[in-house]
């Protein structure tokens, strides 16, 4: 038995002797003459050990030669380019491929590139992949050294299915995904290392699955002109980057932005407001209660800043939030829904816990309902409700809370026996507006002024209902809800 062949019969990696044959010759012939056949196939049987990965999540660029079977999910057109070192022209043409824990761009050169052109592989085949793993032009890709078609492996991946957010990886590069527009930033300009100028901006998106901030750089930062919250938009051949601990998807040259025709449903996972805790950063969602002025202020470096604080509530409880900077911008108003992604819990005025949006968080006025998982029953988030506008004097809801105190059975006093009988002969009226505060008393906004109402009706928070009955101030005992 030879060299070659003893190596690999101890080699504790899947790769025929064929296979392993060649690339020991092409080892020898690499080192020009300065390792035997012997050392050259341990070198081999080392890099092949330690390339080893059994799927797309296990890959890394600066890895030796990997080897793993991929499902082609699209094959571009071939390329010629002229080559830096005066050999001529040189082609290449680029396969977007997958597994069932994510995608990869593979690079075919030269004469494997026309081979591919050539069909020599297609769409929905199978390949068993051989190359190194790299840093490319827009994320990570394999160099192919030798493709072929495998037809026993089967890969549970639809070449014509796009991505979902929570299945996006690091590294993925001909990303397309579909989202809803959460948020919408301005673009930025910037100065290269050569002088030049440069432009980027940043947009969020969501799906039922999650979100993901979405960076644009130079030409295609003009897709935040034509786009809005709400809309539906594809991002097309991005690439997935690692920032601040958490993932990206970014667009250059290659990739696009464009509306599309279809509806996609964000579903925050939110934390229930009662459950945050300070030093912590969370994602929030609820109806807002109420909103103060923007406020303007002088940064140390001599800029203005701005600020708006709002006051967010969901089904356990309620909670200060800052929007600083763009986010004071947003354009929300009691009973509207609130989405307030990677935002850090702080200490707040006294002593209250308090949400800060910067930079880094998204803000997003929603459609639907709002949830917050587990948290208290209706009549309990009421109650604390009330107790903390009290603490807080009122303010957020112009005193009417503080109005309202809850007796020891955790009720309303408002509905005593002597404002009974001032309802009977008060004026029966109709009044429109949105749930704002559930529960004993309902709490309901019209963007002009705040009522409580008593009634037994089943209501839910950002509800837009009518109720009918006797008014008195700011009171009124609903007869009828619709």
């Amino acid at each position: 038995m030879g060299a070659i062949e003893e190596v690999h019969a101890d080699l504790d990696a899947e790769v025929s002797e064929e296979d392993f044959r060649e690339a020991v010759e092409a080892k020898v012939e690499q080192m020009g003459g300065l390792a035997d056949e012997r050392t050259a196939a341990m070198l081999v049987a080392h890099e092949l050990e330690d390339g080893e990965v059994e799927a797309v999540a296990d890959l890394e660029a600066g890895m030796d030669e990997v080897e793993l079977p991929l499902k082609v999910c699209s094959i571009g057109e071939i390329r010629t380019f002229e080559r830096d070192d005066e050999e001529g022209e040189g082609q290449v043409i680029n396969v977007r491929a997958a597994d069932e824990t994510g995608g990869v761009r593979l690079a075919f050169w030269d004469g494997r590139a026309t081979a591919v052109a050539d069909g020599e592989i297609e769409v929905g085949d199978v390949i068993m992949v051989r190359g190194r793993p790299k840093e490319g032009y827009d994320g990570l890709e394999i160099s192919v050294s030798k493709a072929q078609v495998d037809e026993e492996t089967e890969i549970d991946v639809d070449p014509d299915g796009e991505e979902t957010i929570d299945a996006l990886r690091m590294g993925q590069s001909d990303v397309t995904v579909q989202g809803q527009v959460l948020s919408v930033g301005e673009v930025r300009t910037f100065d290269r290392d050569d002088g030049s100028e440069g432009r980027v901006a940043n947009l969020a998106i969501g799906d039922e699955t999650g979100r993901i901030r979405v960076t644009l750089w130079g030409d295609r930062t003009a897709a935040v002109e034509t786009v809005a919250p709400g809309e539906t938009i594809a991002v097309i051949d991005g690439y997935v980057r690692e920032r601040d601990g958490g993932l990206e998807l970014q667009i250059g040259d290659r990739g696009a932005v464009e509306t599309v025709d279809e509806e996609v449903t964000f579903d925050p996972d939110a934390t229930p407001i009662d459950s945050v805790e300070i030093g912590t950063t969370v994602d929030l969602a609820g109806v807002v209660r109420s909103t103060d002025p923007i406020r303007t202020f002088d940064r140390d470096d001599g800029s203005e800043g701005q600020v708006k604080n709002v006051r967010l509530q969901d089904e356990s409880g309620d909670i200060r939030v800052a929007l600083w900077g763009d986010h004071a911008d947003t354009d929300v108003g009691p009973g509207e829904k609130l989405y307030c992604g990677d935002v850090e819990i702080q200490d707040g005025w006294q002593d209250d816990l308090e949400a800060s949006a910067g930079w880094q968080s998204t803000v997003a006025v929603l459609d639907g309902s709002v949830s917050a998982g587990a948290g208290g029953s209706t009549g309990e988030t009421a109650s604390a409700s009330a107790e903390s506008s009290r603490t807080r004097g009122g303010s957020d809801t112009g005193g009417t809370l503080a109005a309202y105190a809850d007796d020891e059975s955790g009720g309303s006093t408002a509905t005593t026996d002597a404002d009974t009988e001032t309802a009977d002969a008060a004026e029966t009226t109709e009044y429109t507006g949105t749930v704002v505060q559930t529960g004993d008393p309902v709490i309901l906004d019209d963007g002009q002024e705040t009522v409580t109402v008593a009634t037994d009706a089943d209501l839910h928070l950002g509800e837009e209902i009518t109720v009918r009955g006797p008014r008195t101030e700011d009171h009124i005992d609903a007869e009828d809800v619709f």
